[in-house]
């Protein structure tokens, strides 16, 4: 009965948001990626990769075994990336080899993240949680695993996987201070749904506590998987940037910012670039849609802007007092190795803030707003280390530039960030192992040979996988 009121008003919601569905794709071509996939009708494309992945590589006639990895957008894709990596390269592969994997992610940015970090993975849209929809991808897929990334709860699918008896691993879970009222105004509803999750892996105690209060009966803190990131590879585009840079300026990055942010940090910007001529400032919206709306503010706030869509075009010096506007996906962690200061956005605004851990572990001083709770225990364990600073949009300008004028102390904060997140470290490893305690030995049953033997330990990716297919 809940199973059925869920479709019910999934497709009730569907139904009333076409008009809007449909002005967002004619404007600005949001939602229309994968739009076809999303409802179910499952890409040729697709269908070659999963098999071309699947096939084995020492010969016999086996197949490798599958996981489904479900990660929304940006953040929950780097994760992903890690934990990939690690199943790949670590204990779960000695024990169990072979395993390849399908990736979903919901966002458009999350999508083209995924596809340029995954390689050897299936890339394609999280379809909607319809049951004939989720039986189709199930049928196609076969996973022998399903891992839905921090708290990607979507009914239809892990009722569809108890039914069909597929392992099902919420990792890297969390609950925030937000959600978690909700959760529990409904806890009747959701309890039935969380008791058919095999495993909830959360990233703190905190977690954990809240997810046997909802009615989890499994669960296992195994630490948070981003503190295991490793330091970001320089791009081409950041390359740019700071062969361009001139003499000892400083760089200020503003990053994931949100609507309303980027006129506060603009508001501050004349104070501090009047006061440290040598500050140039990056700021990084956090949703692609936005980057030319972020344009216009700034055209019409009367700033000359440097775009990094156009910047390797464009074979000019980056003159002092400068504003960059990071319009790419994937540079931002990079660009955080040059920064002599970060500001994290979703703050300033109440939209729960992002992620302080990219420029912690980049050794960057952190300022973020009042509003942090989506990665409260996060700040707090910086609060604690005096590896963050915690600003409203008054404080902001003169909180930025104490840390310009003050070299020391910025360094000195940035290595407390930095030490916090390395002593944190080692969930991904756990998070792997736990998942490997999910599945049994693996068994191939090859032609010519009299019984069931461990299959070989999977061979580097060939060059027919290099790459994600654009599906």
């Amino acid at each position: 009965m809940v199973m059925l009121i869920y479709s019910f008003l999934l497709a009730l919601v569907l139904v009333a948001g076409v008009p809007y569905f449909l002005f967002r794709m004619a404007t600005s071509g949001r939602y229309r990626a994968g739009l076809a996939s999303r409802l179910g009708f499952v890409p040729a494309a697709l269908r070659e990769r999963v098999a071309s992945i699947r096939v084995e590589r020492r010969g016999g006639g086996g197949r490798r075994p599958l996981t489904w990895v479900h990660a929304v957008s940006v953040g929950e894709v780097l994760a992903a990336a890690r934990l990939i990596e690690e199943i790949r390269t670590g204990e779960f592969n000695r024990e169990r080899p072979g395993m390849v994997f399908a990736v979903s992610t919901t966002t458009e940015a999350g999508q083209r993240l995924a596809r340029e970090r995954l390689i050897g993975c299936a890339i394609f849209y999280f379809p909607l949680d319809f049951k004939f929809v989720v039986r189709r991808y199930l049928r196609l897929l076969e996973p022998e695993l399903v891992v839905l990334m921090e708290s990607e709860l979507w009914p239809r699918l892990i009722s569809e996987c108890a039914v069909e008896e597929i392992p099902v691993a919420v990792v890297n879970a969390r609950i925030s201070d937000r959600s978690f009222p909700r959760y529990m105004m409904l806890k009747a509803l959701w309890r039935p749904l969380l008791e058919k999750v095999t495993i909830f892996l959360a990233q703190s105690d905190e977690t954990a506590r809240r997810l046997e209060r909802m009615g989890a009966p499994r669960i296992e803190t195994t630490g948070n998987i981003k503190y295991d990131a490793n330091l970001a590879k320089e791009t081409t585009l950041v390359t740019n940037l700071r062969l361009r840079i001139q003499g000892d300026a400083a760089l200020i990055v503003c990053g994931s910012t949100l609507e309303g942010e980027e006129a506060m940090i603009l508001d501050a910007w004349p104070g501090i670039v009047a006061a440290y001529p040598k500050a140039l400032l990056v700021i990084a919206p956090r949703h692609p849609e936005r980057f030319d709306q972020v344009a216009l503010l700034l055209k019409e706030r009367g700033f000359l802007a440097l775009r990094g869509t156009t910047f390797a075009r464009a074979r000019v010096p980056v003159q002092q007092g400068t504003i960059f506007l990071l319009d790419t996906i994937g540079d931002l962690a990079a660009l955080y190795r040059l920064a002599t200061v970060a500001f994290v956005g979703g703050s300033l605004v109440s939209a729960g803030g992002h992620n302080p851990l990219e420029p912690a572990q980049a050794g960057v001083p952190v300022l973020i707003g009042p509003s942090y709770e989506n990665f409260r225990e996060i700040v707090e364990a910086m609060l604690a280390n005096d590896g963050i600073a915690i600003v409203d949009k008054e404080h902001l300008g003169p909180a930025l530039l104490g840390l310009l004028r003050s070299r020391e102390k910025a360094h000195a904060m940035g290595s407390r960030g930095r030490e916090l997140s390395a002593a944190q470290s080692g969930a991904t490893a756990r998070t792997a192992l736990a998942l490997l305690r999910l599945l049994p030995p693996r068994t191939d049953v090859r032609s010519g040979e009299g019984g069931q033997i461990r299959a070989a330990a999977s061979d580097e990716v060939s060059e027919s996988d290099n790459g994600a297919a654009a599906l």
